[in-house]
């Protein structure tokens, strides 16, 4: 994996256009990269290691090119490694997300029949098994009996210099089909083709496409021609782009105000679907993965708190071994920002086999998840690219507090609060409170470890705010539960250990103090996020009281703060190492 590009049309310049849209999807992470182009009956590469950049491809022109940003899985970071990959005759290129389960029997097979590897890939062994079917059948059938052999979830691409076309196909990793005047584009996120077009084709599991001056739909188990079913995506160009900010988590940061207020005055229908679906179901269970499992969480406790409500969580990987218990009568609510976790949809299928039914809340149109949703709600956040997860976040915690309030008819308390709240993100990231949080960046920029500390529903807050400062800043950093500090984590304080200390004011206000007085009597300094200074503090930011939406205003000042230190180190905040945005393979 991560990203794929591809080009076929009426424009020469194919691989500077394969090149521009890997770039729009290096937010997707990667360590190496390539582009392939079909130069009259050769297939010509330039792969690379490292970062994209400002680099150009020497690569002559074409109408037919596809390109490939590559997370290394099986075989080290090098240019033999990166993708595409050639077959012996140098004739066919192929690139691949996913993981072949069983190339190393392949392999072993092709190996017997004399093919060369000049790889240590999973995805090589594809391009010799498909020249293997070619000495016998076409390009399309030998891809489709090639792509059969494999066992795993994957998502492939393919060119052949005898003819002109791109062929495509997956059972796992998105792949999505662009259509414009000028040509096809095929991309492995909607965001790398909308600057071209928004008229998508987003490609479902079993499914082949054949680009060539038209596009042509299979089905993968039997070849049988399907009808294309278009979408339009609303996204604007610029919401791809990063404008007057420095990095794209800041322009995120800045974007969450709008995005909740848009949710709160324009989701009452969307959301009604789901909300009959919580109040029927005998078992409501709520799963996501990193963030998302961390919005799951709070959502627990904004069921059980306003709607009076049991609903269950578990971490999206982990709901894989919980699935025994689920009925006809249960409703299992997934929450992604990319819709193709690997990680959420592997349970849902689980569920779908117990009959059970699936709600969806997700940022991606036609993805993965969205589309095995029998109710659903796309976010509206638009594309996030910065891999750390913010405005998709905040999204997610909107809607989950209208459907508690609506699950006790009250939505119009909802709006208001989701309203002030979103005045409140807009203060938190006005001049004079990021000086407060530039300050404590500072304070914070040679701590080994971090610890936030957060209660009821604060606690899923604590989990997300060491999520946001591990991943961006590489430092260690834990969320706990304030009752939890004296059975074990307060071994850990030691003088001048930091701790970010939660406290709203509900019913863990007082209990949240004694905490941080622990902390305090045993040397940790005390970050306290609250709207009122307590003398325990030795820094403070102040947050308004946004009753229940306190999730959201609380963690403002965490993402920053987290960006704001990942900035000082002269970390990437955009792309964190050995992390992808669209987690599609286990």
């Amino acid at each position: 994996m991560c990203g794929i590009f591809g080009y076929i049309g009426s424009k020469d310049n194919a691989a500077t256009l394969v090149l521009e849209g890997l770039k729009l999807l290096e937010y997707r992470g990667y360590d190496s990269w390539g582009v392939a182009v079909k130069v009259q009956n050769e297939i010509q590469v330039d792969k690379n290691v490292g970062k994209i950049g400002d680099a150009k491809v020497d690569l002559p022109l074409s109408t037919v090119g596809i390109g490939h940003t590559r997370w290394a899985t099986h075989g080290g970071v090098t240019q033999e490694n990166a993708h595409p990959h050639l077959d012996c005759k140098k004739e066919l290129a192929i690139i691949h997300n996913g993981i072949i389960e069983n190339y190393l029997e392949i392999k072993e097979e092709l190996l017997a029949q004399d093919h060369t590897f000049l790889s240590d890939t999973d995805t090589e062994v594809v391009a010799h098994l498909i020249e293997e079917y070619l000495k016998k059948e076409e390009f399309a059938v030998a891809f489709r009996l090639a792509f059969n052999q494999l066992s795993g979830l994957n998502a492939l691409v393919a060119i052949y210099a005898p003819s002109k076309e791109i062929i495509a196909a997956k059972t796992g990793s998105p792949l999505v089909v662009g259509v414009s005047d000028d040509g096809l584009y095929l991309a492995s996120d909607a965001a790398g083709i909308i600057k071209h077009t928004r008229s998508l084709l987003f490609i479902k599991d079993g499914e082949m496409v054949r680009l060539t001056k038209k596009l042509q739909l299979f089905s993968l188990s039997d070849g049988k021609e399907l009808s294309p079913q278009l979408e339009t995506v609303d996204w604007k160009i610029e919401e791809t782009q990063m404008g007057d900010y420095p990095h794209f988590m800041l322009k995120e940061m800045y974007d969450q105000a709008n995005i909740v207020r848009n949710i709160a005055t324009t989701y009452e229908d969307q959301l009604q679907e789901v909300q009959k679906g919580i109040a029927q179901a005998f078992g409501t269970y709520i799963i996501g993965a990193g963030t998302a499992y961390h919005a799951a969480l709070a959502g627990t406790y904004l069921f059980s708190k306003i709607a009076k409500k049991h609903v269950n969580t578990a971490p999206a990987s982990e709901f894989n071994y919980l699935v025994d218990f689920l009925t006809e009568k249960s409703l299992i609510l997934a929450l992604s920002q990319s819709g193709e976790t690997i990680d959420v949809i592997e349970p849902l299928n689980k569920a779908r086999e117990k009959g059970s039914t699936i709600a969806a809340i997700v940022n991606s149109l036609g993805s993965t998840i969205y589309r095995m949703a029998d109710k659903k709600v796309l976010l509206g956040a638009g594309p996030e690219k910065a891999v750390a997860s913010t405005k998709a976040y905040t999204a997610k915690l909107s809607t989950l507090i209208l459907l508690s309030y609506m699950l006790v008819d009250d939505f119009l308390s909802a709006q208001k609060m989701l309203l002030d709240v979103a005045n409140e993100i807009d203060h938190q990231l006005e001049k004079k409170s990021l000086k407060n949080l530039d300050l404590i960046a500072e304070a914070l920029l040679d701590a080994e470890h971090i610890y936030t500390v957060g209660r009821g529903m604060s606690f899923p807050t604590a989990l997300e705010a060491a999520l946001k400062i591990k991943e961006v800043t590489y430092i260690h950093t834990e969320g706990l539960a304030g009752g939890e500090l004296k059975h074990g984590p307060i071994a850990l304080i030691t003088k001048g250990t930091p701790c970010v200390v939660f406290a709203p004011n509900d019913e863990t206000y007082n209990a949240m103090i004694s905490n941080a007085m622990e902390i305090k009597a045993r040397g940790g300094r005390i970050i306290g996020v609250a709207e009122r200074n307590e003398n325990v503090f030795d820094y403070f930011i102040q947050v308004k009281d946004c009753a229940d939406a306190a999730m959201i205003s609380q963690i403002i000042p965490m993402q920053y703060l987290a960006y704001r230190i990942a900035v000082l180190k002269k970390y990437d905040p955009d792309k964190p190492r050995n992390l992808a945005k669209s987690v599609t393979v286990k």
